[in-house]
């Protein structure tokens, strides 16, 4: 008999097992506490670690109209001189609309028919609020449900996060904070100016580097999406006494904080709307992903700074590798042997991956000693320069290693 799967969160994390998990052939329900099933926020770079997983479930990339970044160009944000410019990490990546993404990841969890299992079921304003190991979960209503496997993809404030473990240490602060803002490709085009800064751009991702100080790490990153209709702009800098949900308030914050970058690039942040600002804090490694019946994903299990772009893209990896072990599977006794196979495939895969989107590229050699803790196998080299760093994250299978997870078990 199929398992009975509950998803906590429709998240990217949460959608991708809802839909692997239900093309491995079993019941699934997912539990948003939402009223509406909508992703919101700006682009994300999907890297070749991501997209395998996503070409693996039938993802439709025409549908979600991704912009290739085959390069990167890195240019002075004082004057858009060219500093350099070379590929974009070991394999091309995609401008994504969050929006996008998430819409075609929630047509393949819910769509019927096909040879892809039962349709997963998707419940809106049920907010999960508490579980027990034995896969029983609790709604804010007071209803309690049961199931043989509960995914926890109920992100970074994660409620079940201590219901799998009491490890999970306080974040460290660290000083720099990040916005975000999109801005239609036709408002650039119709202002003679801002056409003029388009073009200075190439077609790939574009960084604008601050040069003026270099002990503080202050960029902009920039690339399209939507089929190139949409920019999408995202940066770093020092943390800042500023309402990250006031847009008005963050867009005259960041103004001053990129004061001194030419006024090409200002007059785009000038015209943007909907400017988000977040903190960004550095998280400890979990050692345990799972107890009982219940196993975080995603941002519940290994949140990580937005550095390396690898945050979704380890929780497609997350949803991936759980359809991969769990089909074929239909003893609910089987479940937490599973679990502990999914934690042996993850675990040590998402540390080296937090570890080093912690530190700017180039500077991989100042976390080389807690990487090696988390070397597989034990012992093995680890990534201590950028390229290294690049192909470790970017060309890693997660299908290859949870099948050699499964043939050592």
């Amino acid at each position: 008999m199929p398992l009975k799967v509950f998803v906590v969160g429709a998240g990217i994390a949460g959608l991708t097992a809802a839909t692997a998990l239900r093309q491995a052939g079993h019941e699934v329900e997912i539990f948003e506490r939402s009223a509406f099933a909508t992703e919101v926020g700006a682009a994300v770079a999907v890297f070749p670690n991501g997209a395998r997983v996503l070409s693996r479930l039938g993802f439709s990339f025409p549908n979600a109209r991704p912009v290739a970044m085959e390069s990167i160009q890195v240019l002075n944000g004082e004057n858009l001189g060219l500093i350099q410019r070379g590929p974009f990490g070991s394999g091309h990546a995609q401008g994504i609309h969050r929006v996008d993404l998430h819409t075609e990841l929630l047509r393949l969890a819910l769509e019927e028919g096909g040879n892809d299992g039962p349709a997963a079921k998707l419940h809106l304003s049920s907010e999960v609020v508490g579980a027990e190991t034995d896969g029983t979960i609790l709604l804010k209503n007071g209803e309690t449900r049961k199931a043989d496997l509960v995914v926890a993809a109920d992100g970074l404030k994660s409620v079940l996060r201590n219901v799998v473990t009491k490890e999970a240490k306080p974040p460290t602060p660290t000083g720099l904070s990040s916005f975000r803002f999109l801005i239609d490709t036709s408002v650039l085009l119709a202002d003679d100016k801002m056409k003029a800064t388009l073009e200075r751009k190439e077609r790939g991702a574009c960084m604008l580097a601050d040069v003026r100080d270099m002990e503080k790490e202050r960029h902009m990153m920039w690339y399209a999406c939507r089929g190139g209709e949409v920019q999408n702009f995202v940066g770093i800098h020092p943390s800042r006494d500023v309402d990250g949900d006031d847009a008005e308030a963050v867009k005259a914050s960041m103004l001053e904080e990129f004061s001194h970058f030419t006024p090409e690039v200002l007059e785009i942040v000038k015209h943007s709307s909907d400017v988000k600002c977040w903190p960004l804090f550095v998280h400890q490694p979990l050692s345990t992903w799972f107890n009982g019946r219940i196993v975080l994903i995603g941002d519940a299990a290994h949140p990580m700074l937005p550095f390396a772009g690898q945050g979704s893209n380890l929780a497609m990896e997350d949803g991936g590798a759980l359809g991969h072990l769990f089909s074929g599977v239909d003893d609910v006794f089987a479940v937490p042997e599973r679990l502990g196979l999914f934690q042996k495939a993850r675990q040590a895969r998402a540390a080296r991956v937090q570890i080093l989107s912690s530190v700017r590229a180039g500077k991989e050699k100042e976390v080389e000693e807690q990487l090696k803790a988390y070397s597989d196998p034990p012992g093995s080299k680890v990534p201590s320069n950028l390229v290294e760093h690049t192909i470790h994250d970017q060309s890693f299978d997660v299908f290859k290693k949870c099948e050699d997870v499964l043939a050592a078990a």
